[in-house]
């Protein structure tokens, strides 16, 4: 299975908190998606390539709009580059098709193009249903349009995922169980969670340097999660990734391939690829990504990962997913010495109830979950090659 990645970087508004890369000036938009086209249509060959046993099952089965804000894009622009995949890769019958949006982007009118496109999922920013917590992220919407957005989107997509950010300073337990509440309303069946995260030369930092807001603490977060965790799971999403809970049948599959290491391309500025050996990034400058791409030259660099490096990615990725960390595979794919490793780094978390082993595979206890990049980090090989 395989996924195309198509990172669009362009947003109304720069957001407090964001590090993506992005413009907030649309003036080479139009010179953005026909990069980007021709990046994906010189990158046709490129699985071929990269597996010269390939089987007939190399096929792409998701395409993901992701940025940026994907839906500041004309329909058109988007069909364009649908097209383009369309023509120059395998195609699954039904694949899913995800565009990310933010409310202000989702008119009445715009929910109805949109479903009339080949596009069949919807990933909404809505972040949260509080004006003052929009205010402090500085989001392009306001409460209204998230709820009006979510109201349209809903009659019109089945597969709807959305946003919401815990651990804003000044949201209280009772406000982010209305927040949740709110989404649960509209009969969503995905939704992705994150705590807000202080990222360096972002707004935020700035905005939390100088005093004229609070540093997000570790403890609210903490305790924003667990009713989160809580919540969803008494409306039956199954809580899949650390930060992703969907019903039965909605998990992402384009995320979900990226965390079980299936291969992708990313096109587009700043956007990853990986092979299964190893993984590129593009450049992360719009106009040297134009250049680039207009003088028949791929902006990317790549990196062969060592064995410690896949192993390390494995353990990050298991522990944060449903499927967790299968001790068998380490033995088979990495060696005894990984494995031994491996028992001895995680005894610690086992006998402190943050990590438990059955059937093989290791997971995070619920007390665990919250502390998931953290224990992964302690479990990291960092000498072998």
């Amino acid at each position: 299975m395989s996924g195309i990645y198509i990172h669009i970087p362009f947003c109304k508004q720069a957001c407090h908190y964001c590090d993506f890369h992005f413009s907030t000036s649309m003036k080479k938009k139009e010179e953005m998606v026909l990069a980007i086209a021709k990046e994906i249509r010189m990158r046709k060959n490129e699985f071929n390539l990269l597996d010269s046993a390939r089987s007939d099952n190399e096929i792409v089965e998701t395409i993901y709009f992701g940025g940026g804000t994907p839906s500041v894009l004309e329909n058109s622009e988007l069909q364009l580059l649908i097209d383009t995949v369309y023509e120059n890769y395998r195609v699954a019958e039904n694949p899913e098709i995800t565009l990310e949006a933010n409310p202000d982007d989702l008119s009445k009118e715009r929910i109805f193009e949109l479903s009339k496109s080949p596009i069949n999922r919807l990933s909404i920013g809505i972040q949260s249903f509080f004006e003052e917590d929009l205010k402090l992220m500085n989001r392009a919407h306001n409460s209204a349009e998230a709820k009006n957005c979510l109201t349209e989107a809903t009659k019109y997509f089945d597969n709807i995922s959305l946003d919401l950010i815990y651990g804003i300073p000044g949201m209280t337990d009772e406000m982010w169980k209305q927040n949740i509440e709110t989404a649960l309303s509209f009969g969503i069946p995905h939704i992705s969670s994150y705590a807000l995260t202080v990222e360096p030369k972002t707004a935020l930092k700035k905005l939390i340097d100088t005093g004229k807001i609070a540093e997000p603490q570790d403890e609210v977060a903490s305790n924003h999660f667990m009713i989160l965790v809580e919540m969803l799971q008494k409306n039956n999403f199954i809580h899949y990734e650390l930060s992703n809970f969907g019903k039965e049948n909605y998990f992402s599959k384009n995320n979900s391939a990226y965390w079980l290491g299936k291969k992708y391309i990313g096109v587009g500025p700043s956007a990853h690829s990986y092979d299964g050996e190893k993984r590129g990034w593009n450049v992360a400058n719009n106009a040297l990504y134009i250049k680039s791409i207009q003088d028949n030259i791929l902006p990317i660099e790549t990196e062969i990962l060592s064995k410690s490096d896949r192993y390390n990615e494995y353990i990050m990725t298991g522990l944060r997913t449903i499927w967790g960390v299968s001790l068998e595979r380490i033995k088979d794919e990495f060696g005894t010495e990984y494995l031994d490793y491996l028992n001895q780094q995680a005894q610690k978390f086992l006998n402190d109830e943050l990590l438990y082993i059955t059937g093989n595979i290791l997971r995070p206890t619920p007390k665990g979950k919250f502390l998931t990049d953290g224990i992964a980090s302690d479990l990291f090989f960092l000498n072998l090659k």
